[in-house]
């Protein structure tokens, strides 16, 4: 007969009474708090959900706590354990500050706090770090667990995390990963939003979003350098930019202040643009401000159009935030004839439901009150939201505005309340839909399909001056003629340090292909080995090349039928263990939503050791390539260019599958002679004219 004394002293880590706070810590008004979750839950599931939540816990403590977590449920939907977070704000502190037997179990504990920091995470009481519900881990108890986990690994031991969960420490070596993270990885048949709401009310699943649960964020600036490449580059395509040139003049609008949004307005600055940005969120237009992301506040349509036009005919850089929701700013241009340039959104859709997307008319005060009140009326605004943001949008499209989708599922969102009319093919979504995802038209040809994509380090010393060394060492190491994509990266490290991206530990993103990526890695590894700086974090947003299997935002240009599939970001994910990288993650969703994607990340701790040189030479082009690989089997020629090149340069070594090109005049022969189709298209035909409704015979083989 099992007993809790067995329990308990069969574990060394564990949560004891020390553990155990007596009182619940205060929490700062002023910080943002989740809504409230909502999930259908039978009475069982509660009752799941407390035993789960409680097995953290002595059982001594079980009575003080249990009715303490069945509130916390009733409120906020979510057991968190409020009781467990450490007091005051968390941050990434230098590493040698943390406890730990190794130096990845330290650095890996920054990641971590660096995610929950007050400057940096959407909701940290609630430990979501962006995107609504993108979460470190699921509850409090699991974050003193985890820390007590790293505090204790060594080098040869392996930390598995299961959404959330420190599943334990198991033998491993040097050359093996120190951390293993999945996230949400529902079985198929249950991979949908409902079952995952389920699941996390009940405790054992966890959106991990991309860095957030793969502990790699490095706040906002993680994406400023997207934002940056994507609207430069849609001004060279769509707006007569010269290869050279910038968006002086240019006039950008889109919606979105907050996590990964919060970047668009600087990454227009940067890129020498006027923007408008839309945010209901008062408290997150005053964080920009404050960072100097945005220049001002505008609080009706007309003023910020009238700021605009100003900045554009004086060619200032200028990034303007419009309280308020962006279907007025849409609707006023509209109806006022004023100018847009480039316009799209970036509101978190994935959860649009879930308070990601606030609609027309519904004030943020308003919508946070119905999430916890009437989710049904919540979502009738948000549905009715949604029609009247495309309508304004068609209207201001079919007038020559470029709008893309920045990859948030707005597009998705649109087509699932029923406009039809938006799917590229006429039929479903298995096509994409009439606008563009910015992956497909921008980034995906243009940088992904090359090997470029958000390479990223973190100075775990948090010294300044470890970072500017840094940046110096990467600038030496690109070649801007070599193509303007490496002229573009060049200009952005040179001014990365004067355009103030640092929020939270000091931090870069920097986009480069595989063979950069690797050379940059070796060199700082170089340099730690030195001591001229620090001990580094290598990482990249999951939002990359190879990580990410995502048909609506990151494989989206990916044309051969395989952008359905998730074999890369598996494969990705599976090849970084093989070849030791630091930490490892394996998301469901993204920043798309549950089901809609499956993404692979990592994190590599750079030590100065020679064993990290090994690691960094077989995992970093690995890590790009199998992406770039994909890529050229889809038939993207610029990914086919980029392969034939890597397989010279890596005889003996490395090799990867081409295809070979169809002529278009076969197949079209070939299918014009098809008697197979022919008496289909002729069945169609019949099919779809009224007086023939008769018909109900199918054709097939």
């Amino acid at each position: 007969m099992l007993d809790n004394k067995t329990i308990y002293d069969a574990m060394t880590i564990k949560l004891t009474a020390e553990d155990i706070p007596m009182e619940i810590p205060k929490m700062d008004p002023s910080i943002r708090r989740a809504p409230k979750r909502i999930a259908k839950l039978s009475e069982h599931d509660i009752e799941l959900a407390l035993r789960n939540a409680l097995r953290y816990i002595p059982e001594e403590f079980h009575e003080m706590l249990a009715p303490e977590f069945l509130k916390e449920l009733e409120d906020r939907g979510r057991i968190y354990g409020y009781r467990f977070r450490p007091e005051g704000n968390l941050y990434g502190k230098p590493i040698d500050e943390y406890k730990g037997k190794c130096v990845e179990a330290k650095a890996v504990q920054v990641m971590i706090d660096n995610n929950l920091d007050f400057d940096i995470a959407l909701y940290p009481y609630e430990l979501v770090t962006y995107g609504e519900t993108g979460q470190v881990c699921q509850n409090w108890m699991q974050y003193r667990l985890i820390k007590k986990y790293l505090e204790n690994m060594t080098q040869d031991q392996t930390l598995v995390m299961a959404s959330g969960h420190p599943t334990g420490l198991f033998r491993s070596n040097p050359y093996a990963p120190r951390v293993i993270i999945t996230n949400g990885l529902m079985v198929g048949l249950f991979d949908n939003y409902d079952d995952w709401a389920r699941g996390i009310a009940m405790g054992v699943a966890n959106y991990g979003q991309m860095t957030a649960g793969g502990w790699m964020y490095i706040g906002p600036q993680g994406i400023v350098h997207g934002t940056y490449s994507t609207i430069l580059n849609a001004g060279r395509l769509f707006c007569g930019v010269p290869a050279d040139g910038d968006l002086a003049g240019k006039l950008f609008v889109t919606s979105g202040l907050g996590g990964m949004s919060g970047a668009q307005g600087k990454a227009c600055v940067i890129a020498k643009g006027v923007a408008i940005v839309a945010e209901v969120d008062l408290s997150r237009i005053n964080t920009r401000l404050e960072q100097g992301w945005v220049n001002v506040i505008a609080n009706t349509p007309e003023e910020a159009f009238k700021i605009a036009e100003e900045k554009l005919a004086s060619k200032t850089p200028y990034a303007i935030a419009y309280h308020g929701n962006i279907v007025e700013i849409l609707e006023y241009a509209i109806e006022h004839n004023k100018h847009i340039d480039l316009l799209s959104d970036q509101t978190s859709c994935h959860a649009v439901y879930d308070g990601g997307y606030c609609p027309v008319g519904t004030s943020f005060e308003e919508r946070t009150k119905l999430l916890g009140t009437d989710r049904a009326k919540f979502r009738e605004l948000v549905n009715e939201g949604l029609k009247r943001h495309y309508k304004a949008i068609k209207t201001l499209h079919d007038r020559g505005v470029y709008f893309f989708d920045y990859g948030n599922s707005f597009l998705k969102s649109i087509y699932d309340v029923g406009v039809k009319e938006i799917s590229k093919n006429g039929k479903d979504d298995k096509e994409g839909f009439i606008f563009p995802s910015y992956v497909e038209d921008i980034l995906g040809p243009e940088l992904f399909d090359y090997g470029y994509g958000p390479f990223r380090w973190v100075c775990l010393s948090r010294k300044k001056e470890d970072l500017l060394k840094t940046d110096k060492a990467a600038l030496e190491l690109v070649d801007p003629n070599r193509r303007y994509q490496d002229r573009d990266n060049y200009m952005w490290i040179k001014d990365a340090d004067k355009n103030g991206l640092v929020v939270g530990t000091q931090a870069r993103i920097f986009y480069q292909d595989a063979m950069s990526r690797t050379r940059i890695a070796l060199k700082f590894n170089e340099m730690v080995r030195n001591g001229e700086i620090g001990p580094v974090m290598l990482g990249r947003d999951h939002h990359d090349v190879s990580g990410t299997d995502s048909p609506f935002r990151e494989t989206s240009n990916i044309k051969d039928g395989s952008n359905i599939m998730a074999d890369m970001a598996t494969q990705c994910f599976a090849g970084n263990a093989a070849r030791g990288m630091t930490m490892i993650a394996l998301h469901n969703g993204g920043g798309v939503g549950i089901g809609k994607s499956i993404n692979g990340g990592f994190g590599m701790v750079l030590d100065g050791s020679k064993r990290v040189d090994d690691i960094l030479w077989q995992a970093m082009p690995w890590d790009v390539m199998g992406g770039v690989a994909r890529r050229a089997w889809a038939r993207n020629p610029h990914s086919i260019e980029t392969v034939i090149e890597y397989n010279y340069d890596n005889r003996g070594t490395d090799h990867i599958t081409l295809p070979y090109i169809v002529s278009d005049e076969l197949i079209k022969k070939v299918l014009k002679n098809s008697w197979f189709l022919r008496n289909k298209r002729i069945f169609l035909r019949i099919k779809n004219l009224k007086k023939f409704s008769f018909y109900t015979f199918e054709i097939s083989l």
